[in-house]
């Protein structure tokens, strides 16, 4: 019996994980569950993710490219702008956008807490993003300004409330330093 070519099958795992986790929890995520989604045989997962945990790090590496995107197309590149007003866009922008996605990477990104595995994906992404915005800034700007926009993120999505784009950009404009 051949094997059929499925070159795109990995991603469609990873596209089932992040679709059970969004569902379901990552209490949902299993084997099973990501190959039910993919129409997949369960063989298939095991085979490209040996464990849950190597599943978990693939969804929320490609979860990450979402707020990535989002600081992308902000303006924050950009040497000459307001930064806390091109932050404030950002996050309006991703907020905006999937709130199921930005959920899920948040509850991914949390997930690191227990799930050591995990750890180094949520590590990368923080050093990444502090090291973009340092450009802009102090290395120590930096990092204040992503944990302050982690607790934004958080709070709109814990409360349920609207994204208030004014106050974001206010809150943000506190914490950098005037020239």
């Amino acid at each position: 019996m051949s094997r059929r070519y499925d070159p795109e099958r990995r991603q469609r795992i990873i596209d089932a994980a992040i679709r059970v986790v969004g569902e379901k929890g990552i209490a949902g995520l299993s084997h099973r569950s990501v190959a039910a989604e993919a129409d997949v045989p369960l063989g298939s997962t095991t085979y490209h993710f040996a464990t849950l945990d190597e599943l978990m790090v693939a969804a929320l590496r490609q979860t990450n490219e979402g707020f990535a995107k989002a600081l992308a197309a902000s303006g924050l590149e950009d040497a000459e702008g307001d930064l806390a007003a091109d932050l404030a866009r950002a996050l309006g922008t991703w907020l905006g956008g999937d709130r199921t996605g930005v959920e899920l990477e948040y509850e991914l990104y949390l997930a690191a807490l227990r799930r050591s595995a995990l750890r180094p994906v949520a590590a990368e992404w923080t050093e990444e993003t502090a090291e973009r915005l340092a450009r802009r800034t102090d290395p120590v700007t930096a990092r204040a300004l992503l944990a302050l926009m982690d607790g934004i993120c958080l709070q709109v999505l814990l409360t349920g409330s609207p994204y208030d784009e004014g106050y974001a950009r206010d809150v943000l404009s506190r914490v950098i330093p005037r020239p």
